[in-house]
């Protein structure tokens, strides 16, 4: 069976797939971006896509990856064709769609193509820049812009918008307009002051340093789409089956989406694709729709990550399909992440988004891997649960159980018994997992040198991680002490069945 591409795209005319016409490889690259990943395939590029079908936005992306390996050759052999494969329930009615994405025109490797990135800064057709590089991608590190490459991503945009700036002599009007996707909050206005301090530290003429301000708009934003990336090889051979095609980027998405994006007239003339989708939402404040998607599913899918998947479950529905795991994860959201929302929010429209939240963790065509769900476990925890767990404090003063249950399992998942190829692994279940973490080696060398309570004390001391020193909240630390203690002894799975069962563990 053949691979994907735009030879053979012609000839699928036939087959259960939106393909794309001629016209549409033509359009002009209006979007740099910065990130391959699966997230930015099934909902940006992927609306960008759906514009430039109905002759909206009309531009094409090129893609800017940090390096050459991962799927830069499938991107280059499938001429940045993929598919994404819809699937769920939306007002009712089931949703099965598949569409070939024709919005990327080309992918870059920042290690061995600099050169050629820097000058589509000079391209007069540029309007947009769109990143995702997880969480800790947003940082202000060190870093020389003449770098080739610079090290971090904001080290790479600044470089990149000073070549624009050089090759324009500082036109205004040439500025573009910046749209991160970090689930950070104010993921644009941290960009932003990262590059006025890196333009700062990198000696560059306050003629650019007035340009950069004047000329170019970060957004904060948010995105909201669940985009579990290749299913299963039983799912995937069929779905090629079907299609005629192989794929080695076919994407599998949610229907529900979400795209809030801070901004004014402006940003939204230059972003016109916001008209394709009533998922696209460009207003002057966003906050609600960030405090609801990162408190409740993002900030539940960290805190029931490490337990679902050490309780033995692999993906979000089969542990949702358990009563014991899917209670908990209920409970977690409802009774502990809501009303530590750290923001005035309608405890009714909450309450309401969380139950669109478990139906969509429910969808009996998405398989997203609890896995995927840990990398960057600490950044994550950090971000999303740290600010609900201080105010749920604030507000009652009391140990909210089910946090307190799932950071003990977070601890349990951290803990590296074997390292190869600077790479750490944890044992659960009879098998070996990978811990995709900054933070591993860290957490490697406090299980080897301490027991469970001294561990539970060390970490939540610990002011770096957290931003404040956890073993303060009232109880907090001897729960989490007592139920990594009972996990230890007896295994996640019946530790939190004895939990909803009020039973007695036994050894």
């Amino acid at each position: 069976m053949k691979h994907l591409s735009r030879s053979i795209a012609a000839s699928l005319a036939k087959a259960p797939v939106a393909i794309p016409e001629e016209k549409l490889f033509e359009l002009p690259e209006k979007v740099i971006q910065f990130g391959t990943g699966v997230l930015l395939r099934g909902l940006p590029d992927f609306l960008i896509d759906k514009a430039n079908r109905q002759g909206i936005f009309n531009g094409r992306i090129v893609v800017v990856k940090s390096t050459d390996g991962g799927d830069i050759e499938a991107f280059n052999r499938q001429d940045g064709l993929y598919t994404v494969c819809v699937r769920g329930v939306e007002d009712g009615q089931t949703v099965d769609e598949n569409v070939v994405c024709s919005a990327i025109s080309r992918v870059l490797s920042a290690k061995s193509q600099w050169e050629e990135i820097l000058k589509c800064a000079a391209n007069p057709e540029l309007q947009v820049v769109l990143s995702n590089t997880t969480e800790v991608g947003i940082q202000l590190v060190p870093d020389d812009i003449r770098q080739s490459p610079p090290q971090s991503f904001p080290g790479k945009l600044l470089a990149f918008l000073y070549a624009r700036f050089q090759a324009f002599n500082g036109d205004k009007s040439k500025g573009l307009v910046i749209v991160p996707t970090e689930l950070i909050p104010d993921n644009g206005s941290k960009l932003e002051a990262i590059l006025l301090e890196l333009a700062h530290r990198n000696g560059l003429e306050s003629e650019f340093m007035d340009w950069l301000e004047a000329a170019n708009t970060c957004c904060n934003s948010l995105v909201d789409r669940i985009v579990p990336g290749r299913p299963d090889e039983a799912t995937y051979r069929g779905i090629t089956e079907q299609l005629g095609y192989e794929d080695d980027l076919l994407t599998m998405s949610e229907a529900f989406l979400l795209w809030a994006i801070q901004g004014d007239e402006r940003v939204k003339s230059i972003l016109s694709f916001h008209e394709v989708d009533k998922g696209i939402v460009i207003q002057p404040d966003i906050n609600l729709f960030r405090e609801l998607k990162l408190r409740l599913l993002n900030g539940t899918h960290t805190l029931s990550c490490g337990l679902a998947y050490l309780s033995g479950f692999e993906t979000v529905r089969s542990a949702m399909e358990n009563d014991t795991v899917g209670t908990f994860i209920s409970n977690l959201m409802l009774a502990d992440l809501l009303p530590g929302i750290p923001y005035p929010v309608d405890e009714k429209v909450a309450q309401r988004f969380g139950l669109q939240v478990m139906d969509r963790f429910r969808n009996p065509f998405m398989e997203h891997r609890w896995l995927a769900i840990t990398m960057q476990y600490t950044a994550k925890m950090q971000m999303r649960n740290i600010p609900t767990l201080m105010h749920y404090y604030k507000r009652f003063n009391a140990v909210p159980e089910c946090m307190a249950l799932g950071f003990a399992a977070y601890l349990l998942f951290m803990k590296g018994t074997e390292q190869r190829d600077a790479t750490w692994y944890g044992q659960a279940n009879g098998g070996e997992y990978v811990i995709q973490d900054d933070k591993a080696a860290y957490f490697a060398d406090i299980w080897a040198n301490h027991e469970a309570e001294e561990l539970v004390n060390t970490v939540l001391s610990n002011q770096s991680l957290w931003g404040h020193d956890l073993t303060q909240l009232p109880d907090f630390a001897k729960q989490v002490s007592d139920y990594l203690q009972k996990m230890l002894e007896n295994g996640a799975y019946p530790t939190v069945a004895a939990y909803f069962n009020k039973t007695t563990l036994v050894k």
